[in-house]
């Protein structure tokens, strides 16, 4: 079978024309993503031992988990695991492949993803970026998340096309989904990053800076904090919510990307949200 390689190969030849907007690195990830929507077309949901042995090499399913994503995991177990829509979306797959699941939690999405090469996960829930999708083969969402902006009282900024101008100072999380769309998209504004979603609030608060980036939700709750704050309406980006597996692993991502759309069109994601009473959390449009 053709596979994808990080960097150092492109996927099968010959390869569709390059699009004028286009650079190498996104066309060769767009045609990486055409042929494994291409084969979860055909793919049949009857698991073969092929197909386990490539997303479940040990024998059960290693589970990155973002820990930091508070809307998909909502605490631990006594035990440590987490628990949350993301887990439950993880124990699905495993279900479905026919082995168990086993959670392995990271700190931070950007430690998640740096981890896709050394056979430390075999699926990650993550937000899907083009950053990210450089090493991992990306499902379609399964939810998605509004990212937006809140800004102090008083305030001239109005809207979020406001935010971009030169002066402007932006309080993220370092390589938070959002970040990463604001590292393609700010050219005027100078963003200033912070290790956690803690500690960029702090910053924005401490250093008097002109807005804080973040996931909808989260602002909703850190606005009431701050006297005479405001969200901005709108949104600059919605975070999409994924399940990836190694981009060598075409079978495996073809088969993970009929999961998620099952499960979009089944009601389960719904069905979890619902259970972990999630607010801000949509359940993604099919692919």
């Amino acid at each position: 079978m053709s596979r994808c390689y990080h960097r150092t190969a492109s996927c099968p030849q010959p390869a569709p024309a390059r699009r004028a907007s286009e650079t190498p690195r996104t066309q060769t990830i767009r045609v990486c993503n055409s042929l494994v929507a291409n084969l979860a077309s055909e793919i049949i949901m009857d698991v073969s031992s092929a197909l386990r042995a490539e997303l479940a090499p040990t024998g059960v399913l290693r589970a990155g988990i973002n820990l930091s994503n508070f809307l998909l995991v909502r605490g631990r177990t006594q035990t440590g695991d987490p628990v949350g829509v993301a887990p439950d979306m993880a124990q699905a797959l495993a279900e479905k492949l026919g082995v168990g699941v086993r959670y392995v939690p990271f700190p931070s999405p950007g430690e998640l993803a740096d981890a896709a090469d050394q056979n430390i996960w075999d699926v990650g829930l993550i937000g899907a970026e083009p950053q990210r999708a450089e090493k991992i083969a990306f499902s379609p969402a399964y939810v998605e998340i509004a990212a937006t902006f809140m800004v102090r009282a008083g305030s001239p900024i109005q809207s979020v096309e406001d935010v971009d101008r030169a002066g402007v100072r932006i309080a993220s999380t370092a390589r938070a989904a959002y970040d990463l769309w604001l590292e393609r998209n700010i050219r005027h504004a100078e963003v200033i990053r912070a290790t956690s979603i803690d500690s960029a609030y702090e910053v924005f608060v401490s250093t008097n800076l002109d807005a804080l980036a973040g996931l909808k939700p989260r602002l909703l709750s850190d606005v009431k904090k701050l006297s005479g704050a405001r969200i901005l309406e709108g949104q600059f980006a919605s975070v999409q919510q994924a399940i990836g597996t190694g981009c060598a692993h075409q079978a495996g991502a073809a088969f993970i990307r009929s999961f998620v759309e099952e499960a979009k069109r089944s009601g389960l994601v719904a069905r979890l949200i619902e259970k972990h009473a999630v607010q801000g959390l949509s359940v993604a449009p099919p692919a």
